[in-house]
């Protein structure tokens, strides 16, 4: 999965949330960030710097997260 590659969940970095690896940018935040309009490409050229993979990742985490709550 790639979400798996690029997204990890530790107990010391942000509090357990999930995050971009190596980094403390929350997969909360660029939901939320998408959300309220922003383009990718704005989110790509803002410090600090995602790659388009990245924003893909997260997505595919949030959506992967939701399936698995909701089909038990």
């Amino acid at each position: 999965m790639i979400s798996a590659e690029r997204i990890e969940s530790r107990p010391d970095v942000m509090m357990g949330k999930p995050v971009v690896k190596g980094t403390r940018i929350a997969v909360e935040l660029i939901l939320d960030t998408l959300a309220t309009g922003e383009t990718e490409a704005r989110i790509l050229a803002a410090p600090p710097r995602l790659t388009a993979q990245k924003i893909h990742s997260a997505l595919a985490f949030a959506a992967s997260t939701l399936c698995e709550q909701f089909s038990a």
